[in-house]
């Protein structure tokens, strides 16, 4: 055996059935992603011998004697980058960049006819986070990175500071390490949606060679939590165990086994005999709530913080302002329909996964793919009562996160087998179990009803939504009062009323997803008020301007008015004005003939924060050589916080991007943070850097006017220096004379997350329909984005263009499936169809003038929102070109073209004479 990697020899042969993906990763090629093990994502892709192949598909016996190219391999011998790294650091081609290297050597292996059909080159390729234009603006050679010079760095297109690595394969994710010793962990999971286990044997599975421990609910604490991290523990019921001896969903984990190669831990969990007493199970939310149901959590509701166990809600909100019953007695129109949204997977290409180890202080210390590893730290330490100087959680480069890394799925098993073993122990889920052993987003069942009078004035808003949380209230009740709040403060109306469930299921349990619950419920609400608008004869989106709140109004909804939030600026004016705009601009892209043709519009609006408060605590230092470190808590997973802090930070010292080291997502770098979920990065983190940075910069003016003898305002910060009347003192001499005197230069920033602002969005289509087919066709695609100051615009808009395609899978085809028994039936990306990049339109991105009084230097927001009003704006434009209203996710085309067969209201295209 001789293969070619890189210009290097290996010799070692293959273990039988290995794939070149994991002999390559074995030998240190970390640029090979693994992403879905079906060779349906393209994270693996190598070149053999020149041509682009899947590795986890390609057998590694077979490129004995062959040359292997991976993305380590595609620079010259003298570090040039090879003119495609080149082009993707110039158009920043990526977000989390789990994926660029997938991309990367697919485009790097195209011919000139290939690249004029991206749409089929890149078939073999996803990303979820881009949207996908990124990508192909790099392909065609667009730069939209300025070189990041001196001046100020705030509302600049300035790079991310980690995309040489990513370009180069050399960015380090959760499983890019070598650890000596390392053990691998497998989990054997229930095929029952609920049962007891009587009996489980472990005997076999040892006898196993390799298997060193078997890790059942014997083995666990008896401690209740929750896998949901919030700043706050008991915004979540405590209804779970590390194992338990009762299963509650097809896929809960049954056993843990431990072992030298994921083989033998495979082995040896088919070995593990288990005896199960079955139990009645409910699968559908409504009927989980009735009277004699099968309960899913039989606990003392006050000591789980669950609402009412033996009905199955686990959290309800109920509420009601003025009386509906006399608005909806005084409204000249009233629409009432119920809509209902789907299960969406998260779909990170990182999976979940962690590893962990002793450390030579005899410290555990957890890599982990986390947002939130403040809280996991916190979370394993009160599991295992262990002390937080005894743990650390660090992050690294974060493959994809959309809030299902807000939870401990693995580390805590992980900890468990750590803490017994005394060696270094890791578990990285497969694509299949992202699907049934992870989280996936709320599925929601909304009734709203909606009166106006004839001069288009609202006068009664109500909602009865029921949320499936599935077999775990891991952020069930937070997202059903969050889903329930700014989606109906938008909106003023006298009489408005609530009735909010969220309940168990046997189901695969739902979890944190971008948006919060506030995309399903807005997908009703502006669907609602859509129809409404055409009852009573009315352009639907002035009719809907017509009842917004404006700046400085109460945002009230039937749960109460939240204290801290604010509308601390105001764009949803400027967004709507957007939207009138595109409608009348001429139609530049016709619908075939015999399509139908329509457009529609949705407005959301979303807290830049979590209630409660959210902790952000930052560190800025002067280095020895003139050069700054920033510390921060928060996680870097393609939101691009890491890239903010850095202009942020450059602006307060005067500096440019390039001279701030950023070290980050690490317990060990400074005081708590709550974790990078909320759209938070910028808000709360961005405000602590802010503030670290501006008492940094007064500390070192302070001391630069004592050392000179000067008044402190003849002294100025500069790059590289601080200038005063007598010439200029070096920030590495000011260094050397603070630490002469023992002055140490660095300062920590804090904020609490609270108060709160608002920012706002709003989304328009321009569709065409085959009515014979169901086909849909996105004619054209406009978002407008209140985000205050933006503080890097292609950054920013590469966050609004990957949530509408994220938003644009939920809406049309992206569905976890659940069969009679409640197994899932779409574990994995061919069964369930991710947005591919011939999928999703080119969205036109406005951003609006505005400067917000909270956020740091007038930001706001900008990961969540812009998913939000997508299927609602999307859902009008098909009611718009065809005269029916769909009120069930997602717009499938059989769903689509069944519906317009046997609707006698259907548009027709008229007849050409």
């Amino acid at each position: 055996m001789n293969i070619d990697v890189n210009g290097r020899s290996f010799t070692e042969d293959p273990r039988p059935g290995q794939c070149l993906r994991t002999y390559l990763r074995e030998r240190g090629w970390y640029g090979v992603k693994k992403g879905c093990d079906a060779g349906d994502c393209g994270a693996c892709t190598v070149h053999v011998d020149g041509e682009p192949v899947h590795s986890c598909l390609y057998p590694a016996f077979r490129a004995d004697g062959r040359a292997v190219t991976t993305v380590e391999g595609l620079a010259a011998e003298d570090g040039e980058l090879h003119p495609v790294q080149r082009k993707f650091l110039d158009a920043q081609g990526f977000q989390c960049g789990f994926c660029t290297a997938g991309f990367l050597m697919t485009t790097a292996a195209l011919n000139e006819d290939q690249l004029t059909d991206l749409p089929r080159a890149f078939k073999g390729n996803l990303c979820r986070c881009t949207g996908y234009r990124a990508i192909e603006d790099a392909v065609r050679g667009v730069c939209h990175a300025e070189a990041p010079g001196a001046g100020e760095a705030v509302g600049r297109n300035l790079p991310a500071p980690a995309g040489p690595q990513v370009v180069t394969g050399t960015a380090r994710y959760t499983f890019d390490i070598d650890v000596p010793g390392l053990l691998h962990m497998k989990l054997l999971r229930s095929p029952h949606a609920h049962a007891r286990i009587t009996a489980i044997d472990t005997a076999a599975a040892l006898q196993v060679p390799g298997v060193h421990a078997v890790f059942t609910h014997y083995d666990a604490p008896e401690r209740h939590f929750s896998t949901a991290r919030h700043e706050h523990p008991t915004e979540d019921p405590d209804d779970t165990r590390v194992l338990d001896d009762t299963v509650r969903y097809v896929g809960q984990r049954v056993a843990a086994v431990v072992a030298d190669s994921e083989a033998a831990a495979e082995e040896g969990c088919r070995r593990v005999e288990v005896t199960y007493e079955i139990l009645p199970s409910v699968l559908d939310p409504e009927a989980a709530m009735r009277p004699g149901a099968p309960v899913v959590h039989d606990k003392d509701a006050a000591k789980a913080r669950i609402s009412r166990p033996q009905n199955n809600v686990v959290g309800e909100a109920h509420g009601e302002i003025g009386s509906v019953e006399t608005g909806f007695a005084e409204a000249d129109a009233v629409y009432e329909d119920t809509y209902r949204t789907q299960r969406v997977q998260h779909a990170s290409l990182e999976t979940h996964g962690a590893v962990a180890w002793f450390d030579e202080d005899n410290r555990l210390t957890v890599r982990t793919s986390s947002q939130t590893p403040f809280l996991t730290r916190r979370a394993l330490c009160a599991l295992y009562d262990l002390p937080e100087k005894q743990v650390r959680v660090v992050a690294g480069r974060v493959g994809g996160g959309f809030g299902g890394k807000q939870e401990m799925l693995v580390e805590d098993i992980v900890a468990l087998a750590v803490l017994r073993l005394r060696r270094p122990v890791k578990l990285e889920y497969t694509r299949a179990e992202q699907f049934y052993g992870a989280t996936t987003r709320h599925p929601f069942t909304i009734n709203v009803k909606a009166g106006a009078r004839r001069d288009g004035q609202l006068t009664a808003l109500q909602l009865r939504v029921v949320s499936n949380t599935g077999a775990y209230g891991n952020h069930g009740p937070a997202v059903m009062f969050h889903s329930v709040g700014e989606s109906m403060a938008v909106y003023r109306a006298p009489h408005k009323k609530v009735d909010a469930f969220s309940v168990y299921t046997h189901t695969v349990p739902a979890g944190a997803f971008r948006g919060y619950g506030l995309g399903q419920v807005m997908f009703a609400v502006e669907s609602a008020l859509d129809e409404l608008a055409r009852q009573l004869d009315l352009d639907p989106l002035e009719f809907k301007a017509r009842n917004i709140i404006g700046p400085g109004e109460p945002m009230l909804s039937p749960g109460g008015e939240e204290e801290d939030l604010h509308i601390a600026s105001y764009g949803l004016d400027q967004c709507l004005a957007i939207v009138r705009r595109a409608q009348a601009e001429p139609v530049s892209q016709l619908a075939p003939d015999g399509w139908l043709m329509g457009e529609g519009t949705a407005l959301a609006m979303i807290a830049t924060g979590p209630p409660g408060g959210h902790i952000a605590d930052a560190k800025a230092s002067l280095l020895p050589d003139g050069g700054f470190d920033l510390a921060v808590g928060t996680a870097e997973f393609g939101n691009g916080t890491t890239t903010v802090h850095r202009q942020i930070a450059a602006g307060e010292l005067a500096t440019t991007v390039d001279r701030i080291t950023v070290r980050q997502s690490d317990t060990d770098v400074v005081r708590h943070d709550t974790g990078a979920f909320a759209s938070t990065g910028t808000v709360v983190a961005g405000k602590a850097t802010l503030r670290a940075s501006r008492a940094l910069a007064d500390q070192l003016l302070d001391f630069a006017a004592a050392h000179l003898q000067l008044p402190r305002a003849e002294c100025a910060l500069a790059e590289e220096a601080v200038l005063h009347p007598g010439g200029r003192l070096t920030l590495k001499e000011l260094h050397a004379a603070g630490a002469a005197v023992g002055v140490d230069f660095s300062a920590d920033g804090h904020f609490g997350g609270t108060p709160r602002s608002v920012a706002f969005n709003a989304q328009w289509f321009r569709v065409a329909v085959d009515p014979g087919t169901g086909e849909i066709r996105i004619l054209r695609s406009v978002h407008a984005a209140d985000a205050g100051k933006v503080m890097n615009p292609m950054q920013c808009r590469g966050q609004v263009e990957g949530g509408v395609a994220q938003a644009l899978g939920a809406t049309l085809f992206e569905n976890v499936r659940i069969d009679e028994q409640g197994a899932v039936e779409t574990a994995a990306f061919r069964r369930y169809r991710l947005p591919q990049y011939a999928d999703v339109p080119r969205t036109e991105v406005h951003f609006m003038e505005t400067a917000d009084a909270i956020g740091p230097l007038g930001a706001k927001s900008m990961s969540e929102s812009p998913f939000n009003p997508v299927a609602p704006a999307f859902a009008n434009a098909l009611r718009d070109a065809t005269g029916v209203r769909f009120t069930e996710l997602p717009l499938t085309r059989d769903r689509v073209w069944r519906a317009l067969a046997d609707s006698p209201h259907t548009h027709r295209p008229p007849v050409s004479p």
